[in-house]
């Protein structure tokens, strides 16, 4: 299935893409796509549904796919090639940070460029999205938490980010900064999450061309590792790392200006399309 939200923000209302790319509506099943929809048996509920008999919609908007959510995680320099780009070694472990919840926002919502920034630029992940709770997985069991997978712009401002002090958080939470979905795409709809093809572009010029088979820590492996810091809700999601080609690695490096429009998709999971605006 590919769960989304549609509607004005903060009034989105729950609904499914159906086989023929046509959205329905499920306000008269579920309140949300949340908490225990997004457990095997929530979405065993929503699957046994005939899409044909929800009501047709034509949404102005699509929301973030999921809502309510705790935690959103990020790791850091999870693919090799991205790592050097930027000037550092691949980590011996995974790198985490946090990105605040309230930078999530819609797939196709402007993304504002904060005040005082001239380094925003742009990152396609692969987002995870938890479905069961997760404390001390093994990596053998991991996958049985994670409800399915979204797309992720992982914006981030660099300047913010390693030369204002402290941590990462600062330079990726700022308001639109996390653009997710289209769709929660369940992940019996993927036939092998570590081989999806990941792209982007700025104005129509590709950045970015990746695939998740080249991550250093693969899906299993980072669900495992992050439950055995901090406990996984169903909600929680974990962006994946980026590929090469961000504009911090670019030669000389390039970022985002007012006007602009990122797209960005991935295979099986939808596309993403950003204008850049001044906050």
């Amino acid at each position: 299935m590919k769960l989304l939200r549609h509607g004005a923000p903060g009034a989105e209302k729950p609904g499914l893409l159906d086989d023929q790319g046509h959205v329905r509506d499920l306000s008269d099943h579920v309140a949300d796509i949340a908490g225990d929809v997004l457990s095997p048996e929530g979405l065993a509920r929503l699957a046994a549904l005939n899409p044909a008999d929800l009501p047709l919609v034509q949404p102005e908007r699509l929301g973030p796919p999921v809502a309510g959510v705790g935690k959103f995680l990020c790791v850091g320099l999870n693919y090799a090639d991205h790592a050097r780009e930027t000037g550092k070694e691949p980590p011996a472990e995974p790198v985490l940070f946090a990105k605040a919840v309230s930078a999530i926002c819609g797939p196709n919502d402007d993304v504002e460029i904060p005040r005082g920034s001239d380094r925003t630029d742009w990152e396609v992940e692969l987002g995870i999205v938890i479905g069961t709770r997760a404390k001390y997985v093994a990596e053998a069991q991991a996958l049985d938490h994670v409800a399915g997978y979204l797309l992720v712009n992982d914006v981030s401002e660099r300047r913010f980010q390693s030369e204002r002090g402290g941590q990462w958080t600062k330079g990726k939470s700022h308001d639109t900064f996390g653009p997710i979905g289209p769709w929660l795409v369940t992940k019996d709809e993927i036939d092998d999450i570590q081989a999806v093809d990941l792209w982007l572009d700025v104005d129509g010029e590709r950045r970015q061309t990746g695939n998740t088979r080249t991550m250093i820590f693969g899906v299993a492996h980072l669900v495992s590792y992050i439950s055995q810091f901090m406990t996984l809700h169903p909600g929680d999601i974990i962006a994946t790392g980026t590929p090469p080609g961000v504009g911090l690695g670019m030669k000389p490096p390039t970022f985002l200006r007012e006007g602009q429009v990122v797209t960005l998709g991935a295979a099986g999971l939808g596309e993403q399309r950003q204008r850049m605006v001044q906050a």
